[in-house]
């Protein structure tokens, strides 16, 4: 591949940056400065976005400015203005069904009840697409209810404890991207999803 396409899920704007729901761009934040490079707003791209090399490799990082239920409208717009086949693509996004810091490597599949996933699959017509899911954990039980609170878990700001764990799983996320271009891609999926947080 002479170009890699990451696309982070999350919600822009200064409210939202530190959400749980906020994963798949923070990873590719800390991705983009570990390259000294910066993202700039593309309107026909309905993304932020951020590009440099690593090693011949053209790496382009995408953050939707498109809110999360809208998310498949840029990942169109991308498909679209690079004429790009989808293996080329990896969307990096939150998952609440996988316990905190697990990470989950999928080529294919359902949105399991995603909002962006499921945008993407709507506007791509296929579920056919690279994805990185990074387990935030299950919502606590609302007080006294057997529902989940699901909206304040996703949207509610990453603590102290879950950012030192997250850390590690940016870190060990961000190895495996840099070495998409010259690992088996099946390499990387079994070590992303072998990955165990507390054996660092």
């Amino acid at each position: 591949m002479n170009a890699i396409y990451l696309i982070g899920l999350g919600n822009p704007g200064k409210k939202y940056s530190e959400s749980r729901h906020n994963i798949g761009f923070l990873l590719l934040e800390n991705l983009s400065k570990k390259y000294n490079s910066y993202f700039l707003l593309k309107d026909k791209l309905k993304s932020s976005c951020s590009e440099f090399q690593i090693n011949d490799c053209t790496f382009r990082l995408f953050l939707p400015n498109t809110f999360m239920n809208n998310s498949g409208d840029a990942v169109r717009a991308i498909v679209d203005w690079y004429k790009i086949d989808l293996d080329q693509i990896f969307i990096i996004v939150d998952d609440k069904d996988l316990p905190l810091g697990k990470i989950r490597f999928r080529k294919k599949g359902s949105s399991g009840g995603h909002n962006g996933l499921k945008s993407i699959i709507e506007k791509l017509r296929t579920q056919n697409f690279n994805r990185i899911r990074i387990g935030i954990g299950s919502p606590p039980l609302l007080k006294g209810k057997k529902n989940l609170n699901i909206i304040s878990h996703v949207l509610g700001n990453i603590s102290l404890e879950e950012k030192e764990i997250l850390d590690k799983v940016y870190e060990r996320v961000i190895k495996s991207l840099e070495q998409l271009n010259t690992k088996k891609e099946e390499y990387i999926i079994s070590e992303l999803n072998s990955f165990d947080k507390d054996q660092i």
